[in-house]
């Protein structure tokens, strides 16, 4: 038997309760939720896992999201997800889990091993430099530093430091043509690999930054990006545990 591989796609945008049709936002939305399933069904087997870190579903109740959840959990493999700023529906951790349909699981302030690789990250938030950001955002943006601080340090904590890390986030940890922000210079403390990351949509497309920089291989998933179908990670050119 093979051994799992692991996926990542961002943004899903769901709202199978039909309150936030995403088609408002251009004919490459249109029954999008169909065309997804479609596409993972067919990648995605039941020993896969898949990656979704953030903007999962519009509701803004758990009750609100139960239709989506249900719907992710209905995709094979195992599922981990990350809340995205559009995830309004998620409150706390315990909450959150308990809501979850079978073979999902919720990354906040901790890590998870999946295979031979471990999975650290935090919803991220708009970067003190950006040209649109506000003081506010600076308050917001250190906190979420802080919780994939917190994330890296459960990992120092409970797993094996020869295990090989991948992150994944949200808002883009990087923009093209602009300086790193911080949370390129603390994924590279920690080791991390490879980085997945959505947030982007439409002309934003192009300000993903993509490949090797700093020592970290950058995915960038959302899922108008990439055809709304899930990323196989490029694992095996990235080795596996530490020499």
């Amino acid at each position: 038997m093979r051994p799992g591989r692991i996926f990542a796609l961002a943004d899903l945008h769901l709202s199978l309760t039909g309150d936030k049709p995403m088609d408002v936002f251009g004919d490459l939305w249109r029954d999008h939720p169909r065309r997804m399933a479609r596409a993972w069904d067919a990648r995605v087997g039941d020993d896969d896992t898949v990656l979704l870190p953030g903007d999962l579903s519009w509701g803004r109740t758990i009750e609100d999201a139960a239709p989506d959840l249900a719907w992710i959990g209905d995709r094979p493999g195992r599922k981990v997800l990350l809340r995205g700023n559009h995830d309004g529906w998620w409150s706390s951790a315990s909450k959150v889990r308990r809501a979850l349909p079978e073979r999902c699981e919720a990354l906040h302030h901790d890590a998870i091993r999946v295979g031979d690789w471990i999975v650290v990250g935090a919803r991220g938030w708009t970067a003190p430099g950006d040209p649109i950001a506000t003081p506010a955002d600076e308050i917001v943006f250190r906190r979420e530093l802080g919780r994939l601080e917190r994330s890296i340090e459960d990992a120092d904590r409970r797993f094996d430091f020869e295990l090989p890390r991948l992150a994944m986030v949200h808002f883009p940890p990087w923009l093209a043509s602009r300086e790193p922000t911080p949370v390129v210079d603390v994924l590279r403390r920690a080791r991390v690999r490879l980085c997945v990351y959505g947030h982007l949509h439409g002309p934003d497309h192009q300000l993903a930054v993509h490949g090797d920089h700093e020592g970290i291989r950058f995915l960038f998933v959302a899922a108008d990006a990439v055809d709304f179908s899930p990323v196989e990670l490029p694992l095996d050119e990235l080795g596996g545990r530490e020499p």
